[in-house]
């Protein structure tokens, strides 16, 4: 035996029990049903997909399907609630890049999502006096416009962290309010009326998108999410997610380690701006009006409370807690005038008993940090010991073992 070699650590009870806390604790992250999420990751990428695309096909036949368990009907018209829904659901997915990507409290989102509104009001309204183009055009000049004051604004406030920028925040989705309110081109209460709509016309030669007719509205809302989400999941998995995930975990190691930590922040300020125009922007054209009263500080809450009860950082779950802060109100009308008292007390049994949200995100890179490891432990237990030099794991370099 070498002389060289050194002590094999063994881990006491304190370490022990302190690892298995660890676990627990990721176990507890993974949600309501930890084995249903573990089948899902052991699929084939193949059958995953064919598994989604069943789930979008039934999404797309909702309207028609109108299924009477959680149908909004007779209070609420289901297609018309299907178009709300999916208008909330884009705008909790452009927020949680802020929120749950990057890590920032952004109170006042619902100032891009006002942004986006009078866009299209302002681009296609006959009460507008400038110029008019088609609606579809507005969508990426909404999107433009959100960007940039989603910079304007990032830009000297980005470096003001956690309760601070929240009040910052919060501070401008108030401003934007309060500038529709006293500027004469936006019209205050009285708004614009008659905001655009997409092209087309159905058999009887009456538009295909009006403001009656939610299902064309959902559908065209629902393509959109797809692709935002298929270009969430590459941003999630790129060099910007990551330094994104970073910044939420500790933004001061990962500024030791390299990070620009204020760019990225940038970037994720413009980008979940860009998103949440292209949802106001859908939002007046579905509604067919826009005024000052429906981008208030309670709404931009809502817009939060979605977030963080479906999963801060997960997609997914960001989209279904969006569907379910429009959902609710509209299937118990009933008790629709106590939704935020509804939405508070739903938000403080979700921290107690589920701190992650419904749906919470994934600690992909230790799952693949892990499995790397599993792989590199079994690959050098399977190197024969006779004659030949073993590195063990948990050794350093220089502790061989030489039979």
């Amino acid at each position: 035996m070498s002389t060289t070699d050194g002590p094999t650590l063994i881990p006491d009870d304190a370490s022990a029990q302190e690892i298995a806390d660890r676990e627990a604790r990721m176990r507890r992250r993974k949600g309501w049903f930890p084995g249903l999420s573990d089948k899902w990751n052991a699929l084939p990428r193949q059958t995953q997909w064919l598994i989604l695309i069943v789930v979008v096909v039934i999404a797309y036949l909702l309207p028609i399907l109108n299924p009477p368990l959680i149908t909004t009907e007779p209070g609420n018209n289901w297609q018309i609630a299907l178009a709300q829904m999916s208008v909330y659901a884009l705008v909790a997915v452009g927020l949680n890049v802020v929120v749950g990507y990057a890590g920032l409290l952004d109170l006042g989102y619902v100032a891009f999502f006002a942004l986006g509104s009078y866009t299209a009001a302002m681009l296609t309204s006959p009460d507008s006096p400038y110029v008019h183009i088609p609606y579809l055009w507005t969508l990426p000049v909404a999107m433009a416009v959100a960007m940039f004051f989603g910079v304007v604004l990032g830009v000297p406030t980005l470096r003001l962290r956690g309760d601070y920028l929240a009040i910052v925040t919060l501070g401008f989705g108030e401003i934007v309010r309060i500038l529709a309110t006293i500027i004469p081109a936006m019209k205050g209460q009285v708004g614009f009326q008659n905001v655009g709509h997409p092209p087309g016309t159905d058999s009887n030669g009456q538009p295909i998108f009006l403001n009656s007719s939610g299902t064309p509205w959902y559908w065209l809302t629902l393509t959109i999410i797809i692709v935002v989400l298929l270009a969430a999941g590459n941003l999630e998995r790129s060099r910007v997610g990551r330094a994104w995930i970073a910044i939420r975990e500790d933004e001061d190691a990962a500024e030791i380690m390299g990070v620009p930590t204020f760019k990225y922040k940038v970037w994720a300020f413009a980008i979940g701006a860009s998103v949440g125009g292209l949802s106001g922007a859908l939002f007046a054209g579905q509604v067919g009006f826009v005024n000052n009263q429906k981008f208030d500080i309670a709404t931009s809450i809502l817009f939060v409370a979605a977030v963080v009860m479906g999963g801060t950082g997960n997609k997914v779950g960001a989209l279904l807690g969006g569907a379910l802060v429009a959902y609710i109100p509209l299937r118990f009308t009933a008790i629709a005038e106590f939704k935020y008292l509804i939405f508070g007390a739903a938000l403080v049994i979700i921290m107690i008993f589920r701190p992650g949200g419904l749906l919470p995100a994934r600690q992909s890179l230790l799952a693949y940090g892990r499995l790397a490891y599993n792989k590199l432990k079994g690959a050098l237990s399977d190197i024969p010991a006779s004659g030949k030099v073993v590195l063990e794991p948990g050794k350093g370099a220089g502790n061989e073992r030489s039979n």
